[in-house]
């Protein structure tokens, strides 16, 4: 017996958002990767102030307010650094290094491990510096003390993932892929800076 098809109006909720995401994929790569980078950016932000605040509630310490403006700088650097940088690194990546290349694996993993990895998140440390109007000294304070511990966690939590993205998921997604693991991420990063 053949499967029934809904029209798409029928569809569900989720089901309808996800087309819509992929049409505006295909229509607007860089702004739709970017809008969806700004938004988890500022998501997982939010998460880790949460996650801060019920620490502090749970030991008896009073918690402050959400902070907002945090949870804005992460949307910014989301939205103008983490979706057009990464898209045009994976569309480079697939450039550079073609399925077709039997290395390729291990050269993609490599270049994203011991290129990317360390600038990006030197990029990251450095924006989020400009966007809370702090001076040099406290970007190179910042740098001493938490870069070279930040960009080992990178290493051991993003690696797999970063494995997987780069090697099987479609260039398109590569973005979306790397943004849910960020959410949680950006999350770590939060509370590492402070």
């Amino acid at each position: 017996m053949p499967a029934e098809s809904l029209p798409v109006r029928d569809a569900s909720l989720h089901f309808r958002l996800l087309q819509q995401y992929l049409v505006l994929l295909k229509k607007y790569p860089i702004l739709t990767k970017s809008v969806t980078s700004g938004i988890l950016s500022a998501l997982g932000n939010l998460l880790s102030q949460i996650v801060e605040a019920r620490k502090k509630a749970k030991n008896g310490d009073s918690t402050s307010e959400i902070d907002a403006a945090g949870a804005t700088r992460y949307a910014i650097y989301g939205l103008l650094i983490t979706g057009p940088v990464s898209h045009h690194f994976y569309q480079l990546m697939e450039v550079w290094m073609p399925s077709t290349d039997p290395y390729c694996i291990v050269k993609r993993l490599l270049l994203d491990r011991l290129i990317f990895a360390p600038g990006f998140l030197l990029l990251f440390y450095f924006v989020m510096n400009v966007l809370e109007a702090k001076g040099w000294e406290d970007f190179e304070k910042k740098m001493r003390g938490s870069y070279w511990t930040a960009l080992k966690m990178n290493w051991k939590v993003w690696t797999p993932f970063q494995f997987i993205n780069i090697n099987f998921v479609p260039v398109q997604f590569r973005v979306l892929f790397a943004n849910m693991i960020a959410l949680f991420w950006y999350a770590y990063l939060a509370s590492v800076r402070k």
